[in-house]
């Protein structure tokens, strides 16, 4: 069992609802596409609001409750974990449950989520995993089986070649995929490809997402370096970012927190440098290609003692007006939706 308790606010959460209450229909629903920290889709309620206003939130929750069985053949757990699938390093479109966003530095922990997981080891042949996510409507707060996911994954490798085929029922959409990681010379390579049917109710059919990346480490200068390249494809956008707002698609996915980008392809670069050994460098690249925009994430790492650390750095959005990172104009008004730049300091004590 995890618990945790969470305070923020600012001028940043009390300037956006002064601006919803002037264009409630524009900037409302801006708003709703930021992730939900409440439990109105899981199976538990296990978050409760101490207090709120416009500049502040407070609340508390229970992240992990889980019971895990070990028969003889595998494993069985219930109740609130984390799971991840996937080989995405940036971008991450087989990890369906809580994936993080492309611009999470901090990837330390995950948010859990209501589930049923089982790994049954296939002796020398790999394993199968099952996972059954119930639910909840946010409109009737039920459980229905067209909110809900099921999904099964074999893990298998061939010579030094690893593999995982994937199927999964996931809300309405049937959802299948394949990923494979190996070597090329003294790199490592992942490619994962995603195929999402959409149900009958949607304007299209379907859709393919294609990732891939390659990360190498090296010494140079008498220094630790670390580096990797990716590219991400996504068949569902066009480019069109007021999409985000109007294709009801793209802004189920958004809200959900399955989709954090309203472009089609991107190219990411990260590299980092052990300027010492309690000392590391980084910088991260998201670029769209077709704009081109970009977002960039500078920060450092120093472990200032043997129990804490601290992290500084920062987001940057580069772009003309009229480009994703570089902000576009919300249709119907003069209003500018961008990515904000940010700095931020993080200590961190573990005991």
């Amino acid at each position: 069992a995890h618990y945790e308790a969470i305070l923020f606010g600012g001028d940043t959460r009390r300037k956006g609802y002064s601006l919803a209450r002037c264009f409630p229909a524009l900037v409302g629903r801006c708003i709703s596409l930021m992730p939900s920290l409440e439990d109105d889709r899981r199976l538990m309620d296990l978050t409760t609001t101490l207090d709120r206003d416009q500049g502040s939130l407070l609340y508390h929750r229970l992240d992990r409750l889980s019971l895990t069985l070990q028969p003889h053949w595998g494993v069985i757990r219930i109740g609130r974990q984390a799971v991840t699938w996937g080989n995405g390093l940036i971008f991450n479109p087989m990890d369906l449950f809580n994936p993080f966003s492309p611009t999470d530095i901090e990837r330390d922990y995950k948010i859990g989520d209501d589930l049923v997981s089982v790994q049954v080891p296939l002796r020398r042949k790999g394993d199968l995993q099952l996972l059954y996510v119930p639910r909840r409507s946010v409109e009737t707060h039920r459980v229905q089986w067209d909110h809900s996911s099921l999904a099964a994954k074999l893990h298998f490798s061939r010579g030094m070649t690893e593999f995982d085929v994937m199927a999964s029922k996931h809300y309405e959409d049937a959802v299948v995929g394949i990923e494979g990681a190996g070597y090329f010379k003294q790199a490592a390579w992942r490619l994962d490809a995603i195929l999402t049917i959409m149900d009958r109710h949607s304007d299209s059919e379907g859709y393919i997402v294609l990732v891939a990346n390659i990360d190498y480490s090296w010494m140079w200068k008498e220094k630790n370096w670390y580096g990797f390249l990716e590219v991400y494809f996504n068949g569902l956008s066009h480019d069109r970012y007021t999409d985000g707002l109007t294709n009801p698609d793209i802004f189920e996915r958004l809200a959900r927190g399955e989709l954090f980008t309203l472009g089609r392809i991107y190219l990411s670069a990260h590299v980092m440098s052990e300027l010492h050994p309690l000392f590391s460098a980084y910088l991260t690249v998201i670029s769209n290609l077709a704009d081109p925009s970009a977002v960039l994430q500078p920060h450092a790492i120093w472990d200032i003692i043997e129990n804490v650390q601290v992290t500084v750095g920062g987001n940057i959005s580069l772009g003309e007006q009229g480009t994703e990172f570089g902000g576009f104009t919300i249709p119907g008004s003069r209003l500018l939706l961008k990515p904000t730049d940010s700095a931020f300091v993080w200590v961190s004590y573990y005991f």
